[in-house]
């Protein structure tokens, strides 16, 4: 059963919460502690934080606390943090509870199977976690029916050797509509059926920027590029700056000479800028 909204919107205060704070100078269980007492104690979180404490202590994660609480974690989240914790692996904790704020986020406001699955997959794809035991925690969420879950697993297979594009549009009610003959129900509506259509013989990442432009569905997270600048010595910084100047002034040189009427352009123009002053 799908939990209540006042649940998905304590979670999603929760992933952001620890997200934020985990660049402070706390362990992950002091923070576990402190968001526990500032979250609704009509709520399940705090329990199922308790709990996922307790489990950090025993074995260094929590992915198998979730893993343990199918009725309030989906098997979708605990894939997620279970990616997450692997040491060899190289996705960021932090982009791992920004997917799952934001799908508590979208789930607060009513989420269909359709907007779902386009989030949970894309997930998949953009931070590589693998389709196998990626598919089979989409699979897992109640909010799929047997019919959805038929369809997930045929996608499983046939990844990589059929289009998504092509998949998506022959369950949808544009595809029904040119073939009345079908049998097979519809799951997607004939919006997605004309977008997957359009993206056909595409990279799947524009077929789900394009169905989150035109129909709302949440966008996943991106990992940015690390910037390393506040992690230089400033004196050592400007050397370096000083040395690429020189490679410039260098590489000049080998094709031809310094063209040095720049430099006195420059000049120039400071003096008249001068002149002008006064």
């Amino acid at each position: 059963m799908p939990l209540s909204r006042e649940e998905y919107v304590e979670q999603v205060y929760f992933f952001r919460t620890l997200r934020e704070r985990m660049l402070q100078n706390m362990s992950t269980q002091e923070l576990l502690g402190a968001i526990r007492q500032e979250l609704l104690s009509t709520t399940q979180l705090p329990y199922a934080i308790e709990f996922m404490a307790s489990e950090l202590r025993l074995t260094g994660g929590f992915a198998t606390a979730m893993a343990k609480l199918p009725h309030y974690f989906t098997p979708f989240q605990a894939f997620v943090i279970a990616e997450a914790e692997r040491s060899e692996g190289k996705f960021d904790f932090r982009i791992g509870l920004e997917i799952l704020e934001r799908e508590a986020e979208y789930r607060s406001n009513n989420a269909s199977p359709q907007g779902l699955f386009f989030y949970h997959f894309e997930a998949i794809c953009r931070n590589r976690l693998g389709y196998d035991r990626g598919i089979e925690a989409i699979a897992g969420d109640e909010i799929y029916d047997k019919d959805w879950r038929d369809w997930i697993f045929n996608v499983r297979r046939q990844v990589g050797l059929i289009d998504l594009a092509d998949l998506i549009y022959v369950r949808s009610e544009l595809y029904r509509k040119n073939n009345p003959d079908s049998e097979k129900a519809s799951l997607f509506g004939e919006k997605e059926g004309r977008i997957a259509l359009a993206n056909r013989r595409k990279d799947p990442l524009y077929l789900f920027s394009a169905l989150s432009r035109h129909l709302g569905y949440p966008n996943v997270p991106r990992t940015l590029p690390e910037d390393n600048s506040r992690l230089l010595i400033p004196a050592l910084q400007r050397r370096i700056e000083r040395l690429e100047t020189r490679i410039k002034l260098l590489e000049e040189e080998t094709r031809g000479g310094i063209n040095i009427s720049r430099f006195y352009a420059r000049e120039q123009a400071a003096k008249n800028k001068d002149t002008d002053a006064t």
